[in-house]
């Protein structure tokens, strides 16, 4: 790859000319002011995107109203000035910026008044509580309660009904305030509109959720009639704006069920297209419709779908359109995006998570540079937007803090030395590297990547090596040398300048009667192959490791019960993954004893005996095999004599495990120190 990769060749989109075909799609960030305007972090997020060499990046949900949702927002000219500060600044990288216009499909000012009115209650409340008042106060609190109550049953209804109850009035309502937002994009130099074709746009469209009998329901011309009246709003009111049109497809799942809802199905689609080319829209963003509650229809995770699932559908639209069509989903390196552009299957390559994961696709595609490549985990990204949380990526440890965290170069270049090549030490020697240190990795056994190598086992989980692949591409052309199969002595340590330990944690056994039988293994033998399963296995704790472990013993045959102290399994685990995990789970009949402790194991290591803590009772269980999948603990080294500054990162950093995220957090940030 380099400057002749077809990702770098320049696109015509409308009035605008984008640098290359690398694009950052609408992602739900977090990032926002309270008010919805682009304050600090957005303004360094985006800012960082655009140096990596991103021609055209979408804010995605900008609402033209005052939801009560965190996103941001552009429905007051107070905050056109925060929108311009970061339009001109993405123009001194020659990146274009993009607006996804979008209203929730409910009532907005119905459910914001009755939100207000239950913060009004609670504010008397407390005024009568402060004044001694407690009779007033549990009144007033319980009227608070109440009307939260009531209207998140109303946003519960809405989200259901409000595309076939809302009145023309309303509708007629949204769409000036979606025109006017965009006016004031306009105002503020932004340089395009995408239209977000899901939600209320979408919900409008489907067949599915639509059922209205006046001009906006029943037919094709009816349900799409909206949606282009929006894009004739739009050009009216800020003409000078690209449009792009986010086109939800309704999909099929492998079982041949619908994936989403609000959308099109694909022949319908594919006619919406021509007639939106028809309107004067000038790029058309082919999509999964979403409207299920589920995020993992529309961002799935690792090994739930093909790579570029939603091509085939963007390649029937641009066949019948002239116009561009980007696409998006799971389109995770640039070769996928280089074939994409060489079939002309498609104009725009939409890297999502891949652009959280690395920032610098283009810049290092330009320069032959080795890309960190995303894992689809979904574990900072999607698990973020759906908890209220910002957004980030697990192997990323700058995401929102771009402004404040990047790596610094060294002021004196050292000797460092990383004892262990699991991934927060790979990641340290790698920031190290950076600055300009010269590192020396330590690790005891033939391999780098730790415990990766047992996490990438269980089934779907297999693309969590591209987090290791990334090292063995980056490190070797770093001031990075590896010695395997080696121990790092004390003497070795004292001649160093800085030393990072990164020497990870063993699994521990739970220390019942009968844990040392011959029938109870380990999760962590279980899945490197050391050890055998068959028959019945008890997988004891249902975390994400016994979760797993659980999974990959049902991928070979056996029947399987998972016993767990609390009062779940999987506890941690990303909410577009739990359902694919639980159906499995139900098809092959998994027993899950939740608050279970177990006591004993007995009869030869053939039966555990438990306790079920929340019914207060005994419980016995029958099996062939017993996997222990209860944690780990740190593994300790011997510094006693070194006189090197001493820093720990990952599993032996702390009393618990690591997670990926946090592994990788704790190796930038010590190297990054040195």
């Amino acid at each position: 790859m380099s400057k002749d990769s077809l990702l770098l060749q320049p696109l015509k989109v409308g009035n605008l000319t984008l640098k290359n075909r690398i694009m950052f799609p609408p992602l739900t960030t977090g990032y926002e002011e309270r008010d919805g305007s682009i304050g600090e972090r957005s303004f360094h997020f985006y800012e960082r995107l655009a140096k990596g060499g991103v021609s055209y990046i979408v804010i995605g949900d900008v609402t033209p109203v005052n939801t009560a949702s965190p996103t941001p927002k552009l429905c007051e000219d107070r905050q056109i000035p925060t929108f311009k500060k970061l339009a001109d600044a993405l123009h001194t990288y020659d990146c274009k910026l993009a607006l996804q216009l979008f209203h929730p499909e409910y009532d907005v000012p119905g459910v914001g008044k009755m939100i207000m009115a239950s913060m009004m209650a609670m504010k008397a409340a407390e005024a009568a509580k402060a004044q001694g008042d407690m009779t007033a106060f549990g009144a007033k609190m319980k009227e608070a309660g109440q009307i939260r109550t009531d209207a998140y049953a109303k946003l519960h209804h809405d989200m259901q009904h409000f595309v076939s109850e809302a009145s023309v009035e309303q509708l007629e309502d949204i769409k000036k305030s979606i025109a006017a937002s965009a006016r004031r994009a306009m105002e503020a130099g932004v340089d395009a509109i995408e239209i977000h074709g899901d939600r209320l746009l979408g919900s409008l469209c489907s067949t599915l959720l639509n059922h209205r009998t006046d001009s906006y329901g029943g037919s094709f011309e009816n349900r799409i009639r909206y949606a282009l009246e929006v894009v004739a709003a739009i050009k009216e009111a800020a003409p000078t704006l690209m449009i792009e049109y986010k086109l939800p497809i309704i999909t099929k799942n492998a079982d041949g069920s619908d994936r989403g809802k609000g959308g099109l199905f694909e022949n319908e689609g594919i006619e919406f297209a021509k007639r939106l080319e028809a309107a004067g829209v000038d790029m058309i963003q082919v999509a999964q419709a979403n409207h299920t509650g589920n995020m993992g229809d529309t961002i799935p995770s690792m090994g739930t779908v093909p790579y570029n699932w939603t091509l085939p559908i963007a390649k029937k639209v641009k066949e019948a359109v002239s116009i561009p069509v980007a696409t998006v989903g799971r389109v995770v390196n640039v070769k996928n995006g280089e074939d994409i552009l060489r079939n002309n299957e498609a104009d725009m390559i939409g890297y999502g998570r891949s652009l959280l994961c690395d920032p610098d696709i283009a810049v290092k595609l330009e320069q032959d540079k080795p890309i960190r490549e995303c894992l689809n985990c979904n574990k900072g990204c999607v698990d973020a937007i759906q908890n209220r949380r910002y957004i980030s990526c697990v192997l990323n440890a700058e995401n929102g803090d771009e402004a404040t965290i990047y790596i610094k170069p060294a002021e004196e270049k050292k000797q460092v030395i990383v004892i262990g090549a699991g991934i927060a030490g790979l990641e340290a020697a790698r920031v190290a590297a950076v600055r300009g240190h010269k590192v020396d990795i330590y690790e005891k056994s033939g391999q780098i990547g730790g415990q990766i190598h047992l996490a990438a086992v269980p089934p779907r989980k297999s693309e969590i090596m591209r987090s290791i692949e990334y090292y063995e591409k980056v490190l070797p052309d770093l001031n990075v040398t590896i010695h395997l199969n080696s121990e790092c002595t004390k003497e070795m340590m004292n001649a160093a300048d800085a030393v990072i330990v990164a020497v990870g944690a063993h699994d521990i056994i739970l220390p019942v009667p009968g844990a040392d039988s011959k029938t109870v293994v380990s999760s962590w033998d279980v899945l490197s192959g050391k050890a055998d399963i068959s028959g019945h296995c008890v997988v004891i704790g249902g975390g994400l490791v016994g979760t797993e472990t659980a999974e990959f013993a049902l991928s070979k045959g056996c029947q399987v019960s998972i016993v767990e102290m609390t009062d779940k399994i999987a506890n941690g685990e990303s909410s577009t993954i739990l359902p694919i995990i639980m159906d499995d789970f139900a098809k092959h009949d998994v027993k899950q004893y939740v608050n279970t402790k177990v006591s004993s194991i007995v009869n030869g290591g053939k039966t555990i005996l438990a306790a079920d803590t929340k019914e207060n009772k005994e419980v016995a269980i029958d099996c062939d095999t017993i996997i222990m999948a209860v944690g780990s603990s740190k593994n300790i080294i011997d510094i006693e004599g070194v006189t090197t500054p001493v820093s720990y990162v990952g599993d032996c950093s702390g009393d618990r495990t690591a997670s990926i995220a946090e592994a990788i957090r704790s190796g930038y940030k010590a190297a990054n120190e040195i």
